[in-house]
This record gives structure tokens, sequence and C-alpha cells, in this order.
């Protein structure tokens, strides 16, 4: 039995070992491939700090309740029982045997007992987690949906025979040493000692041989697998993801949302005034995805939480982001052979490499280099267009990812070279694109037309606004209010911007506008993948702002579109332009906190207030609109199911508000639903974008008689300014 335990296990483990090394080689390989990226190096100590917090804390996965936990404690016991693989391969010789200093020390036994225990019965709640939720049962629900099932289980059921191994050597080892009366360090093993007690000595000492062996065998038979499946992210996962944690875009920890990374080419930014000829612009092949995209697609262990999340494929469109990161993960170590022999091809599809070094490469890995990384089913491509498009850039994938995966940097790569070169996007949004460049708004509206809403509040109220550098100098500005083109040109978004106005005015804040000289962020065009148009928009508004502002003694700026606000304060710095930039929210809190707005008329009924994705999920403000409702009497608040960080898209982001759903249900219905099941008598928000989608939806309801007629959709701003502005008094009956 010895002999046999022993010959096995060796064979095991240098095959598995050798395999796995192999296998780990070839991934840096693969990720290799990648362009370079030399901004994934700095502040090296932060980096260390976040992995340390990611992986102990487990900071995104605890936010999922028990699975959480569970996995906390399978990712604890993984790495922190590798002593224990290291005791059964001494006791394949030695029954007795104990590790010098540890083995007999009262915490280390302790310690062995309870990771041990938890490892077993965290691996047994995920396994039963996912029986539960198998894709046969609950279809496009099951965030497992998709993912490749065999692989999972593999694993899963590999942990729970090592943690059963663990546990019952445990209790062999109690019984050969004679244990007698119940001792801590067997604090939960001790029933299985008592099991094994009436064994004789030979019989205990084999079966130690065994369950050593046992251990031994499945833990190097998962190194085989995975080391013969070096794209198997459900098990490498494991040890890419410290590496994906460390190399994460922000420096800080924080993660990649808000701004869009910089249009880079070979590791450097394209200068789109004078591009070199070589210049990749965007994603066309998976090779143009940097080394850290790769590591990206290499490190996904298909939980499904994006997918879960995602507002596309909860209404019945293609895109899952984890079958999307799948897919590049698949095709990349698919065309790696080719590219490791020197394979790659020009912008204009010429072939670098000779025939020389093209002779060794398998068929399937030159016929996966053919494929379009964009392209149809019929075209054979990796990524389908609808997939593409189908993207709100909402960042509820980036914000759920365990693993730190940059989800829609990927996107808008491919959406860049789709736009930028092929010419190839939804039809609709070329006439927001014409417009842009030639108006300056998506609408093509006439540039005086900003002014209307000026005119529209000063007949409305007698309230005047100034231009600066026209009516007011920057010295005199508190704040410089960016209007944005849905505030200045959007009906329903204009009401906001009067209110906001009226209660600046009515604050004694100091502001003006830009009023002509505004001009589209680009925030569409840039998420669209035109990266040249956000690039002229951007350096022509930070020009704008820079000289505007010039003079004025802080740089102060606020935004009531979270779109124009993310692209001033996170992307414009990209362009030369730093300012200070908040949202009219925060702002109006603050005036609210500092007794300049008081809100005293109540607002009678039930409200739910709905998260911009643009200003919640990827800037972080969640308490400024909900604290400034609380404030506002009369109202009662009351939350949907997904809000704060699960917030679910209006539908608008992504430059998805230019572009028709034709597929599945509308996103914006899909939240207007969901907001129904409380019955409110208002839905609140603070975007204008997400104003007019809601507003939208409401209105088709109405239609249907599906939702009350007396349902508003209203911003925060329009809340408060009801609730400060004095109420008319009722005049007193004349004397008879």
């Amino acid at each position: 039995m010895q002999l046999a335990a022993i010959v096995i296990s060796l064979v095991t483990f240098v095959i598995g070992t050798a395999l796995a090394a192999r296998a780990a080689m070839y991934i840096y390989k693969v990720v290799r491939t990648g362009a370079p990226d030399s901004t994934r190096f700095g502040e090296p100590a932060q980096r260390v700090k976040t992995v340390a917090t990611e992986f102990f804390g487990h900071t995104r996965m605890n936010q999922w309740g028990v699975v959480g936990v569970a996995h906390w404690c399978v990712a604890i016991g993984f790495f922190s029982l590798l002593l224990t693989l290291l005791t059964a391969f001494f006791q394949l010789f030695n029954a007795d045997f104990v590790l010098p200093v540890l083995g007999g020390w009262l915490p280390y036994e302790l310690f062995t007992e309870l990771v041990g225990t938890m490892t077993t019965l965290g691996i047994a709640i995920l396994i039963v987690i996912r029986l539960l939720s198998l894709p046969s049962k609950s279809g496009r629900k099951s965030r497992f949906s998709g993912s490749i099932a065999w692989q999972a289980f593999y694993v899963e059921y590999t942990i729970l025979g090592i943690g059963i191994c663990i546990m019952v050597l445990r209790g062999l080892e109690g019984a050969l040493t004679h244990v007698g009366s119940y001792e801590p360090k067997y604090l939960i093993s001790y029933p299985l000692v008592l099991a094994f007690k009436g064994l004789s000595h030979g019989t205990l000492v084999n079966l130690i041989y065994l369950f050593a062996m046992l251990k031994i065998t499945v833990s190097f038979a998962w190194a085989t697998t995975i080391g013969i499946n070096p794209s198997m992210g459900v098990a490498w996962h494991r040890f890419l993801a410290f590496f994906n944690i460390y190399f994460k875009r922000e420096e800080d920890g924080d993660v990649a949302l808000g701004a869009l990374r910089p249009m880079t080419s070979g590791g450097q930014p394209i200068d789109f005034e004078d591009p070199a000829e070589d210049a990749v612009f965007g994603a066309s092949q998976v090779e143009h995805f940097s080394w850290k995209g790769i590591l990206d697609f290499s490190t996904c262990t298909e939980c499904g939480r994006c997918q879960s999340q995602c507002p596309a494929w909860n209404t019945g469109k293609p895109l899952s982001p984890k079958l999307l990161i799948m897919s590049l993960r698949e095709h990349a170590f698919a065309k790696a052979p080719y590219l490791l022999a020197g394979g790659g091809k020009s912008m204009e599809g010429e072939e670098r490499a000779t025939s020389e070094q093209l002779a060794g490469v398998p068929a399937a890995a030159l016929a996966e280099a053919e494929r379009p990384l964009v392209g149809t089913a019929e075209e054979g491509g990796v990524i389908d267009p609808d997939v593409l498009w189908s993207c709100t850039t909402c960042g509820a994938c980036v914000e759920q990812c365990p693993v730190d995966i940059e989800h829609i940097d990927h996107i808008v790569d491919m959406r860049r070279y789709q736009v930028m070169i092929e010419s190839s996007f939804p039809t609709e949004a070329g006439t927001m694109l014409k417009n842009l460049e030639n108006k300056g708004n998506p609408w093509g509206m006439a540039t005086k037309a900003r002014l209307d809403w000026v005119k529209e509040l000063k007949k409305e109220t007698g309230i005047e606004v100034p231009v600066i550098g026209e009516d007011i100098e920057p010295a005199e500005v508190e704040y410089l209010y960016w209007v944005g083109c849905a505030g200045a040109l959007e009906d329903r978004a204009k009401k906001t911007t009067k209110a906001f106005a009226e209660l600046l005015h009515t604050a004694g804040v100091k502001f003006a506008i830009l009023g002509k000289e505004e001009s589209c962020t680009g925030d569409s065009a840039r998420r669209l993948g035109n990266e040249f148009l956000f690039q002229m928009l951007g350096a022509q508004n930070v020009e704008t702002l820079n000289a505007a502002l010039e003079d004025a003694p802080l740089k102060r700026i606020v935004a009531t579109c979270p779109h124009c606000f993310n692209t001033i304060a996170n992307e414009y710095p990209q362009l030369g332009g730093h300012f200070e930039v908040i949202h009219h929210t925060q702002l109006l809190q603050h005036l609210i906190d500092e007794g300049k707005l008081v809100p005293v008329n109540p607002v009678e009924g039930l409200i739910t207030y709905h998260d911009p994705c643009y200003l919640g999920r990827h800037n972080k403000v969640y308490s400024p609109p909900r604290e400034i409702m609380d404030k506002v009497p009369g109202l009662r608040q009351q939350e949907m199911h997904r809000h704060k960080e699960r917030g679910f898209c209006c539908g608008a982001g992504g430059a998805r508000m230019w572009m028709e759903e034709r597929i599945g249900k509308r996103i914006n219905t899909e939240r207007v639903d969901e907001a129904l099941s409380l019955n409110p008598d208002i839905v609140s928000t603070a975007c204008p974008f997400c104003l007019v989608m809601l507003s939208d939806s409401v209105n088709g309801k109405k239609n249907e008689g599906a939702a009350k007629e007396h349902l508003k959709v209203v911003d925060v701003a329009q809340l408060l300014l009801d609730s400060v502005k004095a109420q008319p008094t009722e005049p007193e009956p004349a004397e008879v």
C-alpha cells in the first residue's frame, strides 16, 4: 500500500507540476502578445496594498453576502493550507510525521482545523448555490449562463475532495496518536478521531497512506488539468487575479470607471494633429489590446456577476460582459501560436511574418488569425456587432468584477476601430456625429438656441442669468454653470436648468454661463468610438474654459448633466484642462447645509430615486440627491430594488441615447417597470438623459393605463425649488 501510494503520488506530482509550470509560462507569453502599456507600474506600494485589501477583505465579493463569505473561506484555505499538502508527502514515508516546529503547536493545529473546516463548508455552499442556479433551470437569469460548466464543477469538487481529505487525515492522526479524550487541537475533527479509534495500528497507517495519496493525486490531477488548459480561467484566476488587481488602471486602487483611457498605439498616446503613419486606431486584432487586456481576458473566472447586473443582458440583448471577455480569451489563446511565431498583419492587411516563420503554426491557429475581431456569425467574427453596440457603458460590469477586469475600455477600443477606420456603426448615430461636427450639439440646433432658456427664465421669473465675459467678469463668479446640450436645448431638461438657476439666484450664489461659447463636451462621441471628434470638441472647450476662467480666483464649474460633469472633471485633464467640478446636487446639498436654501413647502407623495450611472457608479455620488429629498417636507422615499452601486441603467449611456433599441425589451421600460412596482407618485433623478428616457417610458405607460396619470418624472432640483419657492398667497376677499 505504501509503495503504491508513494509511486502514484510522486508520478502525479511530477506530471502536474511540469504541466502547470509550462502552462504558466505559456500564459505569460500569450499576455506578452498584447500591445505595450507603461502606465501600470506606478505607485507599487499602493498597488500591493490594493491587492492585499481586495484579497484579504474580499471587498467586491463580500457585497454578495453568503457567496462572498464562502468564497473568502475557500480562497484563504487554498493558499494557507499548503503546509497540509507538504505534510501529506512526508506521511507517505512516515505515517507518524508532524511538521517541525509547527506540528503539535496548538495555534497552528487550531488554524488547520478551523480553515480546513471553513474551506470545506465554503466550497460545499458554493456548489449548492451553483446547482440551484443552473442555466438549465433559470436560463438567462442564471449568472452562470454561458460559463463552461464542467470546468467550474471540476474545480469545486476538487476543492471539496481536498477539504474532506484534510479533515479525514486529522481524524486518523488523532486516532494513531491514541487521543483518548477531547483536545483543543482536534477542535472540530474529534468526532472523526472517535470514529477511527477502534481500528488497528496497521489499518490506521494504511488509511493515512491512502488519504495522503488521495490528497496529493487530487491536487496534482487538478494541476495537470489546468496545465493542459491554459485558458481555464475558473482555475487560473487563483493565481492571475493577484497580477490583474496589481496592474489595474487606477493607481489608487479605484475601479476603471469615470474617464476613458486615452487612445494609444504601440503603448503611446496618439497625436491626433499628426498621427504616425503606422498608428493603430482602436482594436481590430486581439493583439491590439494591451498586455493588460490579454491578462484581463485570461483572468476571467466566469462567475457571471457582471452578466447578472448588465442592463443589456437583463433586457434580452446579446451582450453579456462575461461572454464577451470569454470570447476574447478563447480567441487570444487560439490565435496565440500564430502570434508567437511572429505572425501579424498591418492595418492594410499585409502579413508581416515569412512563410518560414508560419510553417510550424497549426492550421487551427492560422484559421483563427483570419477571423475578424468584430463581425457577424456569417463573417466568422469573434464579437458580433449587436453585442458591441448594445453596451451603455453603465459600468455595472466593472463595478462588480471581483478580479478588476476593465470591460468598458475594451469595448470602446473595439468601437474606436469600427467608427474611425471601418465607418461601421448604427446609422442613426451618424446623424448625431454630423450634428456635433457642424453645430456643436447632437440635435443640430443653432448655437443661439443655447440662450433660449435664459430668455424664458427672465420672462417667467425676472431672473437674469449673466454670460461670463459679457455681463460679468470672471473674478466676480463663484461658479461657472456648465449647462450642457440637453440642459440648454431639450425641453424637459430645460426645466431642470431653469430650476437650478433659480435656486442659485435664491441662495445668492454668483454664477454665470458661457452661453453661445459652450459646445458639446464630446461624451457621446467618445463612447461611440469617435475619439478624433472628442479630441476636437474637448480641445475647443478646454481652450474656452481656460480663457473664461483665467482671472477667476477658483476654476469652479457646476454641471447638471453627469456626462458633462464626468467628462470635464475626469477626461479634460487628459487635454490640459484642470478644473474643480461638482454636480448640481452636491452644490444644492451644500447650500441647504449652509442654510442658504430652506425647503419649507411640503411636496406630498411617495418618491423613488433613479441613480444616473455617470453620477453614481462612475463618480460615487449617491448621498447628495437623497439628502436633498430628505430635507423636502412631505416626501416619503423608497428605494427601488436595484439602486446605488447596483443601480440599473436608463439605457442612454454609451451614446445609446442616439441609437434605436431593436432587440429585446427597452432598458428604460425595464427600469420604469421596477419603479412602478413601488406605486410611486414621483420618480426623481439627477441627469437630463435619464429624465428623457424615464419620461418617455412613463408617458408610454400612462397611454397604456399602466401608470397613474399624476405620476411625474422630475429632477431633484425641481423638487427642491417647489419646496423652497414661496407659495403664492390667496388674495383676501374684497370688502363689500
